[in-house]
């Protein structure tokens, strides 16, 4: 390792690191400065997130945790005790990960920062009251309160019902036949049909010429009578009575929408809904005292629906000049408006001034909410502290970084230390210290190759990250597969070279969502389109929402319903015969969730071990060898591999399968090997060892070498679907699909899917993209990283700022053109990038 002489530095200053061997750090030493700003570089799965979070701040955690009463343990989210020899000179840490958002729609940007409780209180203090009211207290102007929220929707602004006509589509049908389609399938909507037949109505006639009271009683009623239910024996089952209870359409359909966990049967009942806003508060959530009452003008919802820097200049001309005199209320208004000023700005200073403090959380990106997070530590006042933050570039405009660079400048300058795990070169260039691990991912990572200053990083013999740090050409020891030299070959000449030519357009006209209005947009087809602007400047509302409505795919964000109206006017949609669109969110919500049975490659291994000589001769079928099926996994643990273990007064905590020992299957199951290996120690392998070692089988073969292609052989086939980052997440999405054969014109979309990569595994993955635009596909990304913009066909650029000052076209064409725009904010990004 080449590690920066600290030369007679005692434990004063530094961070020492001794035998850290969490995930795959090899027994690492290494030393980093306390009170700098120090960067952790590395391909993706190197080790280095392993070293900063894992490793440091899980060690400062819980040496936190020890000095808490042992009951208070159980309120605090652990990480776990990570495995190193020794650390010394480690401050406590505050983590800022790139955390996804829950799906709570009372959560918004000013409950995470607390603006909301500021801006309550300047109404409940300073606010205008009509004549003769009386003043109320903050709690009143939240809707998340019982005194606050409008009685008629409970705060929620909106309303739900159902009609005769939503519930009962088609009423030709009889019950029988399945008229009631709000109905549950399956056994519950027979039982349903078998109780209403039990209850003495015809389910044989059709609807429209059932009575009008039997109707009505069958769709709404709120009774819920119990009958004995005497099923219709069926050839070969033996049925016998049993108590049916019935619940009318209009219950279920209510009740399901506001109690499932499941996101599709949300989305299922969601058709038979009407929605409108509450006819009391008009969709505005509040009861009437409270929406009596404002500030300049503005009421409590106005001021929370205004962007914050539209709401810091409220502010700023409400006060000017109060606060001298002895007047309370001026003063109040004065004190409670500069704070929130002085919070605003830090927002605005990142790159967040067009949220408004009303946007809901699950609307956010992981960026905007981890910025949201270090602006309010910013307020916190803390001072020597070691701040571990995950790529806080993510999702932002190289505009927006220069200022997110002031911010964490002003983080250190207060005593502070801050370790970023980053893979954004340019603010690499400008940290302190930069620790770089690698060389490559998975067991072929866990070393630091380099700690020390950023410039020394050059002479790092076998560091792939400073090909990407420094200009020039790489240095003739620089040690590169030869994929990624022929990946990052391809970039370069892509900069360089023609711009494919399209073989058509998508034209949509009058496009109206969020921010977008009225807007006239061209997407050529065949061709690789970056779209780009700032951050809100509306990317993401154009590609996934809007492009993919355009084709015909209903969204997939149930907190997203299909918006009528979006676009006015589309043309040239019936050149696409597939639409694909690649995100983020996460593969699976649970353990059980994991790279192989996402993928479906699992299948074909699973198929693999049932045809073996022994598993024929004991009976095995492939269902045998999956860890959710009762005769094949460990019925200690159920196929989970490990227990939670519950203690009295600390936390609960996870242990390995006592039976199992983690292998999630039991002891018959795992006697059948395949090659000399048992299903669980396939699933134990990374994708690299699996494409060795199922060279014989096509089907999973095919599977792991789309994998491979987009550079995630250090993952093993079991990794679980929660342990993975969400660009992880994306480019298994893409590995998917691209193992399937592609037939018809495809269109490709791609919400910013560099983000969470080095540069060389960028390099890898955009050379499969474009490899899918030769084939004659279209490919869409939205994209902050200039060195992929530069290599793109076309570029829409955005803007020219976020939230209601963009959503407007600031330029468009060839990368050349788009970098000599004069009113693009991206241009100057993008015309270094050409030149580099």
């Amino acid at each position: 390792m080449a590690q920066h002489e600290v030369s007679g530095a005692g434990s004063d200053g530094y961070v020492r690191v001794r035998g850290a061997r969490e995930h795959n750090l090899r027994r690492v030493d290494t030393e980093i400065p306390r009170d700098a700003l120090v960067a952790f570089t590395g391909v993706s799965g190197s080790g280095k997130s392993s070293l900063a979070f894992g490793t440091l701040f899980a060690e400062a955690q819980r040496r936190y945790v020890e000095s808490v009463a042992p009951y208070a343990r159980r309120l605090i989210h652990q990480v776990g005790t990570p495995e190193v020899d020794e650390i010394t000179g480690l401050p406590p840490a505050v983590a800022l990960e790139q955390r996804r958002s829950a799906p709570s729609g009372r959560s918004s940007v000013g409950t995470v920062t607390t603006l909301s409780n500021s801006l309550r209180m300047l109404l409940s203090r300073a606010g205008t009251y009509p004549e003769g009211a009386e003043r109320l207290d903050s709690d009143s102007f939240s809707p998340n309160t019982a005194v606050g929220a409008c009685p008629e929707c409970h705060g929620l602004g909106t309303v739900h019902s159902v009609s005769e006509e939503s519930l009962v589509p088609d009423p030709s049908l009889s019950v029988r036949e399945g008229a009631i389609a709000a109905w549950p399938g399956a056994w519950l909507g027979k039982n349903l049909r078998d109780t209403v037949d039990a209850l003495g109505y015809d389910i044989d006639r059709p609807w429209r010429e059932l009575p009008a009271e039997q109707r009505e009683w069958l769709l709404f009623t709120e009774e819920q009578p119990v009958v004995t239910v005497h099923p219709v024996r069926e050839a070969g089952r033996l049925q016998r009575p049993y108590q049916g209870k019935y619940q009318s359409a209009r219950h279920y359909v209510l009740h399901t929408y506001a109690d499932t966990k499941s996101a599709s049967t949300r989305r299922r009942v969601e058709a038979f809904l009407h929605s409108a806003a509450c006819p009391a508060c008009h969709g505005r959530r509040l009861r009437p005292e409270a929406l009596a009452v404002t500030y300049a003008g503005y009421a409590v919802d106005e001021l929370t629906a205004l962007p914050m820097d539209r709401l810091a200049e409220v502010l700023e001309k409400s006060t000017e000049g109060a606060g001298h005199g002895g007047d309370v209320r001026e003063n109040a208004a004065a004190l409670l408006a500069g704070e929130l000023l002085d919070r605003i700005r830090v927002l605005t200073d990142l790159g967040l001034g067009y949220l408004s403090t009303g946007r809901p959380v699950p609307t956010l990106s992981a960026g905007e909410l981890q910025r949201l997070r270090l602006a309010t530590q910013l307020r916190s006042g803390l001072f020597g502290v070691v701040y571990v933050l995950d790529e806080p570039s993510a999702g932002l405009h190289p505009a927006d970084t220069e200022a997110l660079t002031t911010v964490l400048e002003g983080l250190k300058s207060a005593g502070n230390s801050l370790f970023v795990v980053e893979h954004d070169m340019d603010l690499v260039r400008r940290a302190d210290w930069v620790v770089d691990v690698g060389p490559g991912a998975g067991r072929h990572g866990g070393e630091v190759l380099y700690s020390g200053p950023v410039d020394g990083l050059a002479g790092a013999a076998r560091s792939v990250t400073r090909r990407y740090l420094f200009a020039g050409p790489a240095p003739a020891d620089e040690p590169t597969g030869a994929a990624d030299e022929a990946a990052a070959a391809a970039v370069r000449r892509r900069r360089r070279g023609e711009r494919r030519t399209p073989s058509g357009r998508l034209a949509l006209r009058g496009v109206t969502l969020h921010n977008l209005r009225a807007l006239d947009v061209r997407v050529p087809l065949g061709v690789f389109t970056a779209v780009t602007g700032v951050s809100g400047s509306g990317k993401s509302t154009l590609v996934t929402r809007v492009l993919a409505e355009a084709v015909g795919e209903r969204p997939q964000d149930e907190e997203e319903p299909r918006a009528a109206g979006v676009v006015a006017e589309s043309e040239g949609a019936e050149a696409v015969s597939r639409l694909v669109r690649v995100d983020q969110k996460p593969i699976g919500r649970t353990p059980r969730s994991n790279l192989a049975t996402y993928t479906g490659l699992f299948d074909s291994v699973r198929k693999v071990f049932a045809e073996t000589e022994e598993a024929r001769a004991r009976g095995y079928d492939a269902g045998r060898f999956s860890f959710n099926v009762r005769s094949g996994r460990c019925p200690t643990c159920q196929g989970e591999g490990y227990l939670a273990v519950e203690l009295l007064f600390l936390p609960g905590t996870y242990a390995a399968c006592p039976d199992c020992r983690g292998a999630r299957y039991n002891p018959e199951t795992l006697r059948i090997t395949y090659a000399g290996a048992t299903v669980a120690d396939v699933l134990g392998m990374t994708v690299d060892e699996a494409a060795a070692f199922l060279t014989e089988v096509p089907a999973a073969a095919r599977g792991l070498d789309a994998l491979q292609r987009v550079g995630l052989g250090y993952l093993r086939l079991g990794q679980p679907a929660t342990e993975l980052s969400g660009g992880e997440a994306q480019r298994i999405k893409l590995a998917t699909e691209l193992q399937r054969t592609r037939r018809g014109h495809t269109l490709y979309l791609l919400d910013e899917p560099t983000t969470g990569l080095h540069p060389a595994d960028s390099d890898v993955l955009m050379d499969q993209l474009h490899r899918l635009v030769d084939e004659g596909h279209t490919v869409v990304a939205v994209e902050h990283d200039m060195g992929v913009v530069a290599g793109a066909d076309h570029v829409i650029d955005l803007g020219p700022g976020g939230g209601d000052q963009g959503g407007r076209i600031v330029a468009e064409g060839t990368p050349g053109e788009v970098a000599r725009s004069a009113g693009s904010a991206t241009a100057p990004y993008l015309r270094a990038a050409l030149e580099a």
